[in-house]
């Protein structure tokens, strides 16, 4: 049986000497748990990765190396083909900048109108705030199945069929929800008496909005930019209604493309994957440090 071990130690509140009890065995075993925990958390981690391995290993292995040997197993040689044949069959810079464009847009125009959203509702203290909060964020657990028809046919109506366009206003739209949501909270404990003074200085509700409001809010908005033109770059289904031709559409639907009823090329599905994957990592890894330090960073102190 392990016995207790006296240490002595110096009581902050009385600045008297005492001695506490010790039991080495139990940090021990603190210890030991904290152990189970990282290989639990290393083991979770390699099962994330396992799919991109696998994309990896398929994405430079020939068509019949892959019905030979099957998805697991190690290429002989590095084929390119499937790569090229990705590249030139969608026409890959053409989708890039298409993405490219609209994910920008969206990220940009969603912020902004969050920001005006939630200045109005947060700050402004609008009557029935509460409920428009609330519908706010109804609107975006709405799914896009049920928006996409009165959506489409609004489109067609205002001359926006097969244009990019559409999906921007779209999904502007659409990601402002959350962001008014998230930024109504934020702004609702933005303190008045600062407000207050700025008004008496003779600012304006707009020069209050961009010299005390924005400075403040700005981590919080990186965050939301950055979250917007991911979510916007993943999205698949409304543009595959909206957008009709090879010239307008995004990468999601360029992938989706190489999938036929009856057959699916493995190899060339998995290298485009691979290409089109490479962009959007390079774009967490330019902004990882402004969305780690932006999540909390705009709190009201």
């Amino acid at each position: 049986m392990a016995t207790d071990t006296l240490s002595p130690s110096v009581d902050e509140s009385t600045g008297d000497q005492v001695l506490r009890s010790t039991r080495p065995d139990q940090r021990h075993r603190r210890g030991i748990g904290r152990w189970f925990v990282l290989a639990a958390a290393a083991l979770f981690a390699l099962l994330m990765l396992a799919p991109f391995v696998i994309m990896l290993l398929n994405a430079f292995k020939s068509p019949a190396e892959y019905s030979q040997d099957g998805p697991l197993s190690w290429p002989s040689h590095l084929y390119l083909d499937g790569v090229v044949a990705f590249w030139e069959r969608v026409d890959f810079p053409q989708k890039l900048l298409n993405s490219i464009w609209i994910s920008s847009a969206v990220a940009i125009g969603g912020t902004l109108l969050s920001l005006l959203n939630a200045y109005a509702i947060g700050v402004g203290k609008v009557k029935g705030r509460l409920w428009i909060i609330m519908l706010f964020l109804l609107a975006n657990m709405l799914p896009q199945e049920a928006l996409v028809y009165p959506l489409f046919t609004m489109a067609q109506q205002v001359g926006l069929s097969n244009s990019q366009w559409s999906v921007i206003i779209i999904f502007t739209v659409i990601q402002s929800a959350f962001g008014t949501y998230l930024l109504s909270s934020v702004l609702g404990t933005f303190p008045p008496a600062l407000l207050e003074a700025a008004a008496l200085d003779g600012a304006t509700r707009w020069q209050i909005l961009w010299k005390i409001v924005f400075p403040v809010v700005r981590p919080t908005l990186s965050v939301l930019m950055i979250f917007f033109f991911i979510w916007t770059w993943n999205e698949f289904f409304i543009p595959l209604v909206m957008l009709t031709t090879n010239a307008t559409q995004t990468i999601p639907i360029a992938l989706a493309s190489l999938q036929g009823d009856r057959m699916m090329d493995a190899t060339t599905t998995n290298a485009g994957a691979l290409v089109s994957l490479v962009p959007a990592v390079i774009f967490f890894l330019i902004f990882q440090r402004t969305l780690t330090r932006g999540v909390t960073a705009g709190a009201v102190k």
